[in-house]
């Protein structure tokens, strides 16, 4: 498939949902990070016990990775220093909740549910070594060193993932860049002097290295999971949670994918699995679309 004039987000979507849906149907089974993520059929229900056990998978699997590629794991001291690795982190002051704010990630919906914890007035009191702001959320390196190290001591810590390569097409199909195709549009990343944050790599922009987060939470598997989240820290769940249809979503941009991808050269290909060959190498994902990201991942360097 050619996209020669850019689609519009919903009428793109809208398209790919059908004839996502339409392959849904004739797929034989889902297919996910092996034992690093639960099933997501329908009316499948998650037990704490897995949701625990997929949470301690992930995290090894992360640990692993910063150990070979031997991360930084300290905070810098410097207040400009902070701002630049520590862009995207954001805390919410009054529900002592930490995450890593990703572009083109899918998670509108934990935004929505934290305007509902808002709206229900609820608070964890734990004694910190600072007066709680009055701002719901606001930037981690906007904080002293003895806040920010209170903060990611007490605070439940969330990292959310989805594969890159979805949040490449998402935020083409957003309008990002000035590229009337996807191939143009990827030529435009690969080209890029700075990386922009719409399309950074996860382990860069969210540094699960230097942040030892508590969960990590992929796209897909928000449904299973943000609930087991939420009661684990302390929070109310149940009738607070959205309609969370990532699942669903998650098919169609497999399709997306696999009629998008077809575009790119054999180079670009390439060079995109080695641009994010950080999180292939980090996360559990199970696209395949890009032939020799797999070995990429496994031969990740320093």
């Amino acid at each position: 498939m050619r996209f020669l004039p850019r689609l519009g987000l919903s009428a793109a979507l809208a398209i790919a949902a059908f004839l996502g849906w339409r392959l849904l149907l004739q797929s034989p089974a889902l297919r996910h990070g092996g034992d690093l993520a639960p099933k997501a059929e329908e009316g499948f229900t998650l037990t704490l016990d897995t949701f625990l056990h997929v949470q301690q998978l992930r995290k090894r699997r992360l640990r692993a990775f910063c150990s070979r590629a031997g991360k930084v794991t300290a905070l810098p001291s410097s207040q400009d220093e902070r701002a630049s690795l520590l862009p995207s982190l954001r805390v919410n002051t009054k529900l002592d909740l930490l995450y890593c704010q990703v572009p083109s990630a899918g998670v509108e919906e934990w935004h929505q549910l934290l305007e509902k914890l808002e709206e229900e007035n609820v608070t964890l009191p734990v004694p910190l070594p600072y007066h709680r702001l009055q701002a719901k959320e606001t930037r981690l390196s906007e904080f002293n060193q003895t806040e920010r190290k209170a903060m990611l001591g007490s605070y439940t810590k969330v990292l959310f993932v989805r594969d890159p390569f979805h949040r490449l097409i998402a935020t083409f199909l957003q309008g990002m860049g000035i590229s009337p195709s996807f191939s143009s549009f990827v030529q435009e990343v690969l080209d890029s002097r700075k990386v922009h944050e719409a399309w950074e790599p996860l382990v860069s922009l969210c540094q699960p290295c230097l942040v030892q987060y508590d969960y990590v939470v992929m796209f897909g598997f928000l449904r299973q999971e943000l609930g087991h989240l939420l009661r684990r820290a302390g929070l109310p769940a149940g009738s607070l949670l959205p309609e969370l249809t990532d699942s669903q979503v998650q098919w169609t941009y497999r399709w997306l994918a696999e009629q998008m991808f077809s575009e790119l050269s054999a180079q670009q290909k390439q060079q995109l699995s080695h641009f994010y060959r950080g999180d292939l190498a980090a996360f559990p994902f199970s696209s395949s679309f890009l032939s020799d990201h797999h070995s990429t991942a496994e031969t990740w360097q320093k």
